[in-house]
C-alpha cells in the first residue's frame, strides 16, 4: 500500500529567528514550505494591539503559507516559563485573556490546532490546586478551539530542560487530555507528540506511537542529542514518522529544531524540496 504524504510545517519560533517575525513566513515559503507554525509570538502580551495581529496575519497570507499550529500565551517562552494556565494569579488571568485572541487569529488563518502549555509547578503552591486551575482553563480553551473547529493540544516536555514542568511523559500528558475531554464533553483535546522531548525522557518511542497515535493531534520533531535537524543526532526519525503513518496519523509534522551554526534556510537539506510542499487539504 502506498504511504500517505507526510505534511511538514516549519516552526517560526525556533527556525528563521535570525529574521524579524514578519519576514519569517516568506523565508519559509522561499525554502519551499507551504505551512508554518508558531509559539505565541508576543511574550509580554496575551492581548497585543489589533494592528500587530493584523500585521502577522498579513505576513502569513502574503507569503502564501498556511498556519498549521499556534500556541496560546505561555509566558516567557523561550525563557524560564513553560506555560501559564496552571499558574495561579496574574499568569492564569493572562492565559484566559489570551484564549479568544489566539483562537481568533487561528480562525482567521484556517489554523486547526492550538497548543496549551501546562505551566511549571510553583514553589509554595499545592500541585493539586494547580491541577484544578489547569483543568478549568483547559476546558475554556477546548471550548474556544471547538468554536473554530480546532483541536486543543496538550504537550509533554522533557524533565532535563523543564524540571518544574509536571507533564514529562506521554502517559502524563495523555491523562490530562482524557480529563479535559471528560470535563468538556467535546472530545477535541489531543496529545502533542514531540519526539525530541519524549526521547530526552528516555521513553520507548515505538511503544508511545502504538499506544497514543490515535489520541495524537500534532507531532513535532528534532534530533537528539542537540535538538538539531534530522540526521544531526541519533534518533531514527524517518522510521518513527513511517511508524506514525502506519498507525494512522496523517496530521502535521512540525519542524521544531535548531538550525545550528548556519542560516535556517540551509537546515532543510535532509528533506527534498518537493516533500516540503503540502499538496492536499488536511
Amino acid at each position: 500500500m502506498e504511504s500517505r504524504e507526510q505534511r511538514y510545517n516549519v516552526n517560526l519560533s525556533i527556525l528563521f529567528t535570525e529574521l524579524p517575525l514578519l519576514d519569517r513566513p516568506a523565508a519559509a515559503r522561499a525554502a519551499g514550505f507551504t505551512a508554518v507554525e508558531l509559539w505565541w509570538p508576543w511574550l509580554d502580551s496575551p492581548t497585543p494591539p489589533r494592528s500587530e495581529l493584523d500585521s502577522l496575519r498579513s505576513a502569513i497570507e502574503d507569503a502564501g503559507v498556511r498556519l498549521g499550529g499556534l500556541n496560546f500565551y505561555a509566558g516567557q517562552l523561550p525563557g524560564p516559563d513553560r506555560g501559564a494556565l496552571s499558574v495561579p494569579g496574574e499568569e492564569s488571568e493572562r492565559f484566559r485573556a489570551n484564549i479568544e485572541v489566539a483562537a481568533g487569529l487561528a480562525e482567521s488563518l484556517g489554523c486547526g490546532a492550538l497548543n496549551a502549555l501546562y505551566g511549571n509547578r510553583i514553589e509554595g503552591v499545592d500541585p493539586a490546586e494547580q491541577d484544578v486551575l489547569a483543568l478549568e482553563n483547559l476546558v475554556l480553551a477546548a471550548r474556544a478551539a471547538h468554536r473554530i473547529g480546532a483541536v486543543l493540544l496538550v504537550e509533554a516536555l522533557n524533565k532535563v530542560e523543564s524540571p518544574r514542568y509536571p507533564l514529562v511523559s506521554a502517559p502524563a500528558a495523555v491523562e490530562v487530555v482524557d480529563r479535559v475531554n471528560e470535563a468538556s464533553g467535546l472530545g477535541n483535546a489531543r496529545f502533542l507528540m514531540d519526539l525530541y522531548h519524549l526521547s530526552m525522557n528516555g521513553e520507548d518511542l515505538p511503544s508511545v506511537i502504538d499506544l497514543f497515535a490515535a489520541k495524537t493531534g500534532h507531532v513535532q520533531i528534532a534530533d537528539n542529542p542537540g535538538r538539531g535537524a534530522p540526521g544531526t543526532g541519533t534518533l531514527p526519525l524517518a522510521d518513527h514518522l513511517d511508524h506514525l503513518r502506519k498507525a494512522g496519523y496523517d496530521g502535521w509534522v512540525g519542524l521544531e529544531y535548531k538550525p545550528g551554526d548556519r542560516p535556517s534556510a540551509e537546515a532543510f537539506d535532509w528533506l527534498p524540496r518537493e516533500a516540503r510542499r503540502t499538496h492536499r487539504a488536511p
